[in-house]
């Protein structure tokens, strides 16, 4: 049948009907071809319209991120083993910015800094997909910092008491038990409603898998994320974890709950900056690191934050971990995340080998918010542990030189030791606050003074039992309110002292 022989609106209608089935959606698109590649990194030549930061699409299916901007060229970090992709392969522009999923599906499990599944085939159910780089809260949003974050270790929490929306670090010498404080930390976090997100940058796969392990067993592991990019991981990956960390965290701090962010280390993402940065020929400073090191942790750690009630009152509080060489403060990396932070723990190597652990040295440990985010009964038990502390250390360096005369110089001694003892934790025996009011008013009121120095750190492991046994009120007054009275701080005493 020819159009002829087809009458005018029956030939116009055929015309429609086949027209409809054409797509005539055609777009025009802006590709660009790889020029070079090395390390992980890309050299990509054309997509004049592509930002910083947006995600690059790689022949295969690989995918990465525009690291710098050249004049003719884009300096791209590749997410993915790169073996596929070579000279010549097409590149595409997404428009989008790396995201990370969020939402309560998240927790309980273990991810890459892009969400997808390390622990099991089981997809991640999230419930948005956030952009990696987020603004900070405005100082007008913010509250201030009056909540405690209990960590369970009671050096920490008598003596550099941490808030809810503040940025402590922890800073020492390799292996000396910085994971450690912050493993305890997640795990007492089973006691309270803090969401923990735990961040590995650099991290051996045999480490993290000790601290998933540490946390499913004495922990809430259900109210735990676990963000993995280990050292076999690609720069662009291990770069990002940070960011990616803090976005899932900023899920439930924007709803008004609360968060703790861990990244273990922050000197492993500035190497990696570094890495990143020297290939792509960006000028080096002060021990090679690019001058934008500074900027990119602050921007990270400004994220943490206590927001005022008309924001919902959540929080977020970050404890960075770094890593120094032969104790030394003032290298360029700690230097920087001190200058950040609001405080840091500082882990001594020396007292590490001592058996005193946590190896945290009381000298050169601060924390700027302290007593403000102490619970009560707690601050009134650790006023004078400090000073007292200090002047035992002092002392016992001198009398290590000759015999010690002095009575009082002898009963600060002997209360010294008897502080030391009780500061020495051992791993995943988190203390309750209650627990920690009664053992640091028992030193106080010398309870422990005529007894072997032994004797502290068998009360410690007996003391939740003890008090749960005898002085029933007076923990259900502290755990309740923070607080608790002279007639209720004398029965944890007495308790303490029936050991």
């Amino acid at each position: 049948m020819t159009a002829s022989s087809i009458d005018g609106p029956e030939w116009l209608a055929a015309e429609r009907e086949a027209l409809s089935r054409v797509d005539l959606k055609a777009e025009a698109q802006s590709v660009g071809r790889v020029e070079a590649i090395a390390d992980g990194v890309a050299q990509v030549s054309g997509l004049p319209e592509a930002r910083l930061g947006e995600l690059l699409r790689f022949e295969g299916g690989r995918m990465g991120y525009a690291l710098s901007l050249e004049p003719e060229t884009i300096n791209a970090a590749i997410f993915d083993e790169g073996e596929k992709i070579g000279v010549g392969s097409v590149v595409s522009a997404t428009g989008e910015v790396a995201r990370v999923p969020v939402g309560p599906g998240l927790l309980g499990r273990v991810v890459d800094p892009l969400g997808r599944p390390l622990d099991r085939d089981e997809p991640i159910a999230a419930e948005a997909f956030h952009p990696i780089e987020k603004p900070a809260p405005a100082i007008i949003d913010r509250a201030l910092v009056s909540e405690p974050v209990a960590t369970g270790v009671l050096v920490v929490d008598a003596l550099f008491a941490l808030g809810r929306g503040q940025r402590e670090l922890i800073i020492g010498d390799r292996a000396t038990g910085k994971t450690a404080i912050a493993v305890d930390t997640i795990i007492n976090q089973k006691r309270t409603d803090m969401i923990c997100v735990y961040v590995a940058v650099g991290q051996r796969a045999t480490a993290v898998e000790r601290v998933v392990e540490a946390a499913r067993q004495f922990g809430a592991p259900e109210r735990c994320v676990f963000v993995v990019a280990s050292a076999a991981a690609s720069a662009a990956l291990q770069w990002i974890a940070p960011f990616a960390g803090f976005t899932i965290a900023e899920y439930f701090r924007d709803r008004g709950g609360h968060a703790l962010v861990i990244v273990d280390d922050l000197t492993k993402h500035a190497a990696t900056h570094r890495e990143l940065a020297l290939l792509t020929h960006e000028p080096p400073g002060r021990e090679a690191f690019p001058g934008d090191i500074f900027y990119v942790h602050a921007r990270l750690l400004e994220r943490a934050s206590k927001l005022s009630p008309e924001f919902g009152g959540g929080s977020l509080t970050a404890l960075p971990i770094a890593e120094t060489d032969a104790g030394n403060l003032s290298a360029f990396i700690p230097t920087n995340l001190i200058s950040i932070t609001d405080g840091q723990i500082v882990l001594d190597s020396r007292l590490f080998a001592a058996n005193q652990r946590p190896a945290v040295d009381v000298g050169l440990s601060v924390s700027r918010v302290g007593g403000k985010a102490q619970a009560p009964a707690l601050r009134a038990a650790a006023g004078r542990l400090r000073l007292d502390y200090s002047q035992f250390l002092e002392l016992e360096m001198f009398t290590r030189f000759g015999g010690i005369a002095d009575t009082r110089v002898r009963a600060t001694i002997v209360r010294g030791e008897r502080i030391r003892a009780a500061l020495a934790q051992p791993r995943f025996a988190t203390l309750r606050l209650v627990d920690q009011v009664a053992l640091l008013s028992a030193l106080s009121e010398g309870v422990f003074d005529t007894s072997p120095v032994g004797k502290v750190g068998e009360a410690r492991a007996r003391i939740a039992a003890q008090l749960d046994a005898l002085a029933p009120d007076a923990v259900a007054a502290v755990m309740t309110t923070g607080a608790c009275d002279k007639a209720q701080r004398a029965s944890l005493i007495e308790a303490v002292r029936a050991l």
